[in-house]
């Protein structure tokens, strides 16, 4: 199985790409900011034909070229429904300072096509099996992604993108717009924790860790924990 992710051009937003493998059908996740020309190299190097777009969240900096994405291609983007309205009008769910930052300059358009994500259901797309886990915090629609990793180059039980839920020594901001921080806890006890400590994390900004590690070293998790 082939996954593989870049930095958007603002923010560190991770942009991933998954395929079963080189020369199939693949899925797009949270492709932010200024990604289309290495999106398409990726794509090309691995003789990729997209699929769907996948979104962890409907924040700006993870859904903001998902129209492109998806209008060159006539696929579907795939979102919680509580983060539709984000998706429809991100600038609304910015903040006072990141709305100032961009002032309605960036030409956002929402996608056309858009699938609603269930909690727990299970996504059969691109010829993978994707587990859909709802949890809220960051934003009421915010999801994880896992799917099988024996076929990786990590040999783990699973891989989970975790969107901005949970980052290597770090969680997800819940001061913006639809955060909630009580939430946020609530979907790291019955989320993130019960998964196997192999399980590796591909978060939506930064590096990659573990679930091990991050049950180990990170504060938030170690006070959850200790609770």
């Amino acid at each position: 199985m082939l996954v593989t992710g870049f930095e958007a051009q603002a923010f560190g937003t991770n942009c991933y790409v998954l395929a079963a493998g080189p020369g199939e059908q693949a899925l797009i996740v949270d492709p932010g900011i200024g990604v289309l020309d290495r999106l398409e190299e990726v794509l090309a190097e691995h003789r990729l034909q997209p699929a769907a777009v996948l979104l962890t969240h409907g924040h700006l900096d993870h859904a903001f070229s998902v129209a492109p994405v998806c209008g060159a291609r006539g696929i579907p983007a795939y979102v919680h429904p509580d983060d539709l309205e984000i998706l429809a009008d991100p600038e609304k769910f910015l903040g006072q300072g990141l709305a100032r930052m961009f002032g309605g300059r960036l030409p956002y358009a929402a996608p056309e096509e858009v699938a609603e994500l269930t909690d727990g259901a299970t996504l059969s797309l691109a010829g993978l099996e994707i587990t859909v886990d709802h949890a809220p915090g960051h934003t009421g629609g915010s999801v994880l992604f896992r799917l099988p990793g024996e076929d990786t180059s990590w040999d783990a039980d699973q891989v989970c993108l975790s969107g901005d839920v949970l980052f290597a020594g770090s969680i997800g901001r819940t001061d913006l717009p639809g955060g909630d921080t009580a939430v946020m806890l609530t979907s790291l006890r019955d989320k993130i924790l019960p998964l196997a400590d192999d399980t590796v994390v591909l978060p939506g900004h930064g590096p990659a860790t573990t679930i091990g590690r991050e049950r180990a070293g990170n504060p938030y998790l170690r006070e959850l924990r200790a609770n």
